[in-house]
């Protein structure tokens, strides 16, 4: 197997990823917690530490500008568009960037630690319904969620003056953004928040019920009935739909900062890639349906009690795997492979670390606990996996400026 030496991390780069705090301390759990929430022995089912399938990395265009996330248009164009987290989207033809980027936010983000331009997702009906959406921090620190158009006389250019302004969520802290928006299988649009910040999650934003931070956000997006008065609607059958009990944007909640989230759109399950504290970084996955599950921060970290010694995991729905910080600092969540040249990884989820550059693979269609399998030693800060049209998948480096294709080894 060929495998690119692993390069240190480097602590000063600039970076939209958290840093540990050595100051918590976390338990085992007095139940070994199971994906669902039930209690029994944590399943290893993958209990090799090499992979079937020999992979590498290959360079599909570099000196991008710590880039952040990866996604196309899936409109047939071939174009993939790479988010620089100081607030510029490029688009990525014949192995480099267009000369005129396809939308410039720098005038209008904060950016550095874990702040900037974190996200983009294309409408699903894109190109008929030309709008775009991204999550960005704003001069004030705080977390903008807001919609853009493609300028109608130049596909590879986005209007600036389009801009709708979904939610604009107060940070208390300037870590754990999230960043992540993705369309779900049912049209509808997901977002990742973090807990708001510090360390530990002081304000108990994770649980709390009258916030949207530390949640996984679900919204109607209303296309060309859109109005900034009402620019989103809440689906009827959100969790906390009528907002009596909690915020109706509410989907998903117990959450530390979750650093990418992706569909497997066979599946239609939600799979979260969420940053641990000291300990444990862990991987959600969310069927249809499980709309109001609480995946368990600050209680829990990973499978894992944290700071206490003991703990109660009834009623939590926790990962189906995770991993120590022995083998890395900060996970990148990932995605399901359907890659149609690389048959072996097909229906793994595929994650990284971005300290140790670590790549990972589990089978997707566990539903307990599971003992991840390392697939590469990249020596890449991975920050964002994607696909281009063809299902490859694609993968960019945040401190290297690169975008990267994941190949056969040879």
């Amino acid at each position: 197997m060929v495998l690119v030496a692993v390069a240190a991390c480097a602590a000063t780069a600039p970076s939209p990823r958290p840093s540990p705090n050595a100051s918590s301390t976390v338990a085992p759990a007095t139940q070994a917690p199971t994906a669902s929430g039930s209690s029994g022995a944590p399943s290893t089912a993958l209990g090799s530490d090499t992979p079937g399938t020999a992979v590498a990395l290959k360079v599909v265009a570099d000196h991008l500008d710590a880039p952040v996330d990866v996604t196309t248009a899936d409109d047939g164009s071939g174009r993939i568009f790479v988010v620089e987290q100081g607030g510029v989207i490029e688009i990525v033809k014949g192995g480099k960037a267009l000369a005129t980027p396809f939308l410039d936010l720098s005038s209008r983000i904060s950016s550095g630690g874990e702040r900037g331009l974190l996200g983009l997702a294309f409408h699903p009906g894109y190109p008929s319904d030309p709008q775009f959406f991204v999550d960005y921090t704003d001069p004030n620190g705080d977390t903008v969620i807001a919609s853009f158009r493609v300028d109608p006389a130049d596909p590879d250019r986005a209007d600036p003056t389009s801009e709708l302004v979904l939610l604009t969520i107060k940070q208390p802290f300037p870590n754990h953004n999230g960043g992540s928006v993705a369309f779900g299988n049912d049209g509808l649009l997901y977002v990742g928040m973090g807990d708001g910040g510090s360390g530990g999650d002081p304000q108990g934003n994770g649980q709390r019920l009258d916030t949207l931070l530390g949640k996984i956000l679900r919204l109607d997006v209303l296309g060309p009935d859109a109005t900034a008065a009402e620019p989103y609607a809440i689906p009827s059958d959100n969790p906390y739909a009528s907002g009596a009990a909690g915020l109706p944007e509410i989907w998903l909640r117990g959450l530390r900062n979750p650093w990418r989230i992706r569909f497997d759109r066979p599946t239609g399950i939600l799979w979260i890639g969420d940053v641990g504290q000291s300990a444990w970084e862990e991987v959600d996955a969310i069927a249809p349906g499980m709309g109001g599950s609480n995946l368990g921060w600050n209680t829990m970290e990973g499978a894992h009690c944290y700071a206490a010694t003991t703990c109660d995991p009834t009623g939590l729905t926790l990962p189906v795997t995770e991993y120590d910080h022995g083998q890395g600092c900060s996970i990148t969540g990932g995605l399901v492979a359907h890659d149609p040249v690389i048959p072996g990884l097909a229906d793994q989820y595929l994650f990284a670390d971005y300290c140790s550059g670590t790549m990972w693979s589990i089978d997707a269609t566990t539903t307990s606990l599971t003992r991840p399998t390392v697939l590469l030693e990249s020596g890449r800060a991975i920050s964002a996996f994607g696909v281009d049209e063809d299902g490859s998948v694609l993968v960019t480096d945040v401190n290297g400026g690169a975008l990267l294709r994941l190949v056969t080894a040879p």
